[in-house]
């Protein structure tokens, strides 16, 4: 792709997102979610093989379904009250379609079908972006409506997002698979705990943002996309190699690591809000994640390939780790001794 059009591309992925996050009224939040959403379709489908080309339009039209409800809700909100802010959403029709929208723009069950999808069409790079980024501006507009949707609706979809994420990255072979079935499931994590401590949400939002960051950039480093390819991994960069294994628990959310952190206090949460059940549920279906993770790490560390791979198997490489990937990677490692502090920034 062109260089310049690269950078307009990203330009108006950051206008897109600064515009939504910061604004107050829902046709300004409306119009960034548009820009976002026609930055991102050339970056998807710039290698215009036909399985991008088809991720490209299946991510439009589901994007451009989920833009129409955030719009017919507001439009249904300002009828009823004569109120376009976001945070003044009150009419009951309107929380339970914006809901339906926000679900659909982040990819929440039962509307996460373009989400596997999409990321498997897209190059390692557009698959960063779309886990990360392109997920802040949906994030952020149910953190400003929190107080007005139904928690229990919330619930129900965040229990589904953990489980169906789990059951259906257990047979996967495509790296970029797992991690949308790996989003899939924190994104139910962060959706059950919105209703009574959005602050949380944002803080696992983060957390989830820097480790998955992590494992993309270590992927891109590596050109790895399938499990077959990243059995060779340990020849190429050993050290990069072990950092993965880490990296990949923390997202898992085994203690001592940073992952741990976020799912400690939302269960902790849960708990205080009487809510046992659905936290009991929670970790039981994260255990379901914590089996992909744990052979995605085996195939990355553990395992020797057989003598007849058909991949080029290499020793050390020169070229040195990227600084920016040995940073993500420490911090998505070591961060769960600063939880004292969380309460106090809470």
């Amino acid at each position: 792709m062109n260089p310049q059009a690269k950078l307009i591309f990203i330009s108006s992925l950051l206008l897109g997102t600064t515009i939504t996050i910061s604004s107050n009224h829902w046709i300004t939040a409306w119009a960034g979610l548009e820009i976002n959403t026609l930055a991102i379709l050339p970056l998807i489908s710039k290698s215009h093989h036909p399985r991008a080309v088809e991720a490209a339009t299946k991510y439009f039209l589901t994007q451009s379904a989920a833009s129409a409800l955030v719009l017919f809700s507001s439009m249904t909100n300002a009828w009823h009250t004569g109120q376009w802010d976001i945070t003044q959403l009150t009419h009951p029709t309107s929380c339970l379609i914006l809901t339906a929208a926000i679900a659909m723009k982040l990819g929440l069950v039962p509307f996460h079908f373009w989400f596997p999808e999409v990321l498997q069409g897209s190059p390692l790079t557009t698959g960063l972006l779309l886990s990360t980024i392109m997920k802040l501006p949906p994030i952020t507009l149910l953190f400003m409506t929190s107080h007005a949707v139904n928690p229990t609706l919330l619930t129900s979809m965040a229990i589904l997002s953990t489980a169906l994420g789990g059951w259906m990255g257990l047979n996967q072979t495509q790296i970029r698979k797992i991690l949308a079935f790996s989003s899939i499931s924190h994104l139910g994590w962060m959706a059950i705990i919105i209703s009574y401590n959005p602050k949380l949400t944002l803080l696992n939002f983060y957390l989830y943002t820097l480790m998955t960051a992590a494992v993309f950039l270590t992927l891109i480093s590596i050109k790895a996309s399938k499990l077959s390819t990243l059995m060779t991994m340990w020849t190429k960069i050993p050290p990069l190699s072990a950092m993965l294994f880490l990296t990949l628990l923390s997202l898992a959310g085994l203690p001592p690591l940073t992952g741990f952190l976020p799912k400690w206090l939302i269960i902790q949460e849960l708990t205080k809000q009487s809510m046992a059940p659905a936290a009991i549920a929670l970790s039981m279906l994260s255990l379901l994640g914590l089996f992909f993770y744990l052979r995605l790490a085996y195939c990355a560390t553990i395992t020797l390939p057989p003598h007849t791979t058909n991949h080029m198997k290499q020793w050390h490489i020169n070229k040195p780790t990227s600084t920016f990937i040995a940073i993500l990677t420490t911090v998505s490692i070591t961060l769960l001794p600063i939880s004292p502090l969380i309460p106090t920034m809470l």
